[in-house]
């Protein structure tokens, strides 16, 4: 005669053991899911202001390039603000030796976040071509005498032979 030991069927041995572990993933990712919203919304953050500063870099520089070569500030600020991000600033500050170009921006997070705007200041600065009368910057505006009614025109450079 077979005795057979008195044995808890499987379905009772698990169910013994799932009442601990219930809802353990549910919180586990209600922990996890706004931790990482909040790395990939900064990680988005930085990629966007990464960008914001290359624009204004390279706006920056080929306004500095074309401001050197004696083009015109207005001509210049045109081909800045297009390269610029949206709502950049450009100032133009020409000498006899060098033209600096300073783009300046600030920048928002293009979504809803606890973010801060960043404000992004580019300079570029580059040699004046040599025989380019330096033009006039945007910042300084030509005295102009009562009795000139034509438009501005700047003296020629002197030849010394």
């Amino acid at each position: 005669m077979v005795r057979r030991c008195a044995r808890v069927p499987r379905r009772r041995v698990i169910d013994l053991w799932r009442p601990r572990d219930r809802g353990s993933v549910t919180a586990e990712t209600a922990v996890a899911l706004p931790a990482l919203v909040l790395v990939l919304t900064a990680a988005l953050w930085a990629v966007t202001i990464t960008g914001a500063q290359l624009r204004c870099v390279d706006a920056a520089r080929a306004g500095a390039r074309a401001a050197a070569r004696g083009e015109a500030a207005e001509e210049v600020r045109t081909v800045v603000l297009r390269l610029a991000p949206e709502g950049a600033t450009v100032s133009i500050r020409t000498g006899a030796d060098t033209t600096r170009v300073e783009v300046v921006v600030t920048v928002s997070p293009p979504f809803r976040s606890p973010l801060p705007p960043v404000r992004l200041r580019v300079a570029a600065v580059s040699a004046t071509e040599p025989g380019v009368l330096a033009p006039l910057s945007s910042a300084a505006q030509p005295a102009r005498s009562p009795s000139h009614t034509g438009d501005l025109v700047a003296p020629k450079p002197a030849d010394h032979e």
